[in-house]
Parts: structure tokens; sequence; C-alpha cells
């Protein structure tokens, strides 16, 4: 076996313990993922697993051939005995949906794959949070949760972390404001039903309309609008132009992975499991979310306007329908 070979295959295990994270599906997006985790530094440890064992094997070469310019890590293929001892599970794993294809053959399919994986994990007695990425998420993560029996603050979903950090982004465009001095999040489904919660949206705790009214922005509530659209329509655009999106959610899990790993404490909008929190039961959608070494800690309270608690219920609905009928499905 060649020295730059011996990442590809599964590490010695030591006494020493690590901070490590189990990516699963070596893709673009896993990979991608990869890549920001390593320069991140907030793991030692970063562990691949793909079905396409050749893929996988050249993702980890080509990572590994990075180790001299990130902190110190290991990065290695591995397999499900690699959910023992991991501290972070990240399934990005998933079909994509082919031409003429509907969005519950789609899920059809995901389901059985996430519940797959779930399995292997649980059986492998893992003490690790997961993180589901594999789309539709919010509808993935319960299945997920359902499937391993965990506490609901160890299955989570990506959520809006990204959408969020859109709006963020967006909302710097506009207002020519540093993107770290905004405080804003896109709330419900991952999809075409989340929406801004503009109560929430700061510069600096300056709300959004004072401080539109400052500048003299006649045409605030128009381009709150176009705004908010655009947050939505963000993903399609980007698979217009090539097909598929990966730098963004690549990092956006960097930071809800580091949050995990350092006890960080912090707010991220993941999907999570509701259970009469805003009067909703019973489905994983994103809400404000304070991020511990145990997965979810608690869901921040915040007073939505009646209009925002209405769209926010109205995605938990859509939710719902898409999980009956996938369940209805057989």
């Amino acid at each position: 076996m060649t020295k730059q070979n011996e990442h590809i295959h599964q590490k010695e295990r030591t006494s020493w313990r690590s901070r490590k994270v189990a990516i699963v599906g070596a893709g673009a997006v896993g990979a991608t993922f990869a890549y920001a985790m390593a320069q991140n530094g907030a793991a030692e440890e970063i562990c691949l697993i793909d079905l396409n064992e050749e893929l996988c094997k050249g993702q980890v070469l080509d990572l590994a051939h990075g180790l001299p310019f990130y902190p110190t890590i290991d990065i290695y293929a591995g397999t499900e005995e690699d959910y023992a001892d991991a501290d972070v599970i990240v399934i990005t794993a998933g079909a994509a949906q082919k031409k003429g294809e509907t969005r519950l053959d789609l899920l059809k399919k995901n389901s059985a794959i996430i519940e797959g994986i779930v399995d292997q994990i649980t059986a492998q007695d893992s003490k690790a949070t997961i993180v589901v990425v594999t789309n539709p998420v919010d509808i993935l993560t319960k299945i997920a949760l359902e499937r391993s029996g965990w506490d609901r603050g160890r299955v989570i979903g990506s959520g809006t972390v990204l959408d969020s950090s859109r709006f963020k982004f967006l909302l710097s465009e506009f207002f020519d404001v540093y993107v770290g001095s905004i405080h804003a999040y896109i709330l419900g489904e991952h999809g075409d039903s989340e929406f801004a919660a503009w109560s929430m949206a700061n510069i600096s705790g300056v709300q959004l309309d004072e401080y539109s009214k400052q500048l003299g922005i006649d045409n605030w509530p128009e381009k709150k609008k176009e705004i908010e659209q655009e947050v939505r329509d963000s993903a399609y655009h980007i698979i217009d132009y090539k097909g598929a999106t990966n730098f963004g959610v690549g990092l956006a899990l960097v930071q809800i992975v580091s949050a995990i790993l350092k006890d960080q404490r912090r707010v991220l909008t993941v999907s999570y499991h509701l259970e009469d929190e805003y009067n909703i039961n019973d489905i994983c959608l994103a809400t404000p979310c304070l991020i511990s070494q145990n997965g979810v800690e608690s869901i921040v309270g915040t007073e939505l306007t009646e209009k925002e608690r209405k769209k926010l219920v109205r995605s938990a609905n859509i939710l719902k329908n898409e999980y009956a009928d996938l369940k209805n499905s057989g």
C-alpha cells in the first residue's frame, strides 16, 4: 500500500478521543462540506462514506493531498462501523430527481435511502447527532427521527440556514452594509412555502423598516417582496446556471456542525421536530434553535407577528400533507 493510499482505508483507532464527523454521501455536497470542514478546524477526523467506493476513494485522496494546508486533521474513507464513534453524522446521500419523476416519487426513493442509513447508524449504537441534508430535507428529517427512535434534539435537518444566509446577503447588497451586521431569518419549509421573518430582521438592533425610513427608501414594501422572492428562487437560478448547489450549503453545514462540536450554543434555523411550539405539532421545519453539543438544546422563543404565525402554520400544513401522501402511497 502506498503512503498516499493509506487515507483511503479505515483509520486505526487509538485511545485518544477526537472530534469526528462522518459524512454519508461523497458527491458534490458531501465533498464540498468535507473540504470546508477540513479548513475550519473544528473536527480532528472527517470520514466519508459512500456506496460508490471509487468516488469515495477519489474524493478522499484529493482532499488528503491538501493535508499540509489544513489544521491538523485526518481524512479517510470509512464504513458503517465509523458511525459508532462519530460525534456528528451528516447525511447528504440521496437520489436526484429524474425527468418526468414527481416530487412524491423522489421522496419515496430518498425516504428509503434515509431509513437504510439510519438503520445502519442505530445498529452501531451511535451517540452522534444526525444532520440531514438530503431533500426534501424537512420530510426526510422527520423520517430519520422516527426511524431512529432518538430524542428529537439529536436528529435535525439543515433547514433554512442556507436560505437565511442568502437573505442576509441580499439585504447586505441592498443596504450596502457589512453582512455580519445583519440579523435576519428565513423560517418554515426549506422550499417554496418558506418566508422571511421581517419582525426579527435588523441591522445592529435597528429594525429594517426604521432603517429604510432613515435612508429615505420610499419603495421599501415592494423591495421587501422582491428580496423575499429572490431568496426562494436562488436555488433555481443556481441550478439553471450550473446544475446544482454545493458551495453555499457546504458552508452552512460547517456552521451547524461546528456549533455542535464546539458546544457554541449558537442560534441557527435548523429543521426541528415541533411539539406544540408555535401551536404546531408532529412535523419538522425551520425555526430559530439553540445548538449545543447535544444538537438542538431548545427553540429560541420569539413573538412572531400574526401574519408570520399564519405563514409558519401554512408551511407546516404543506409539509404535513406531503408526509401524509408519502405514508398513504405505501
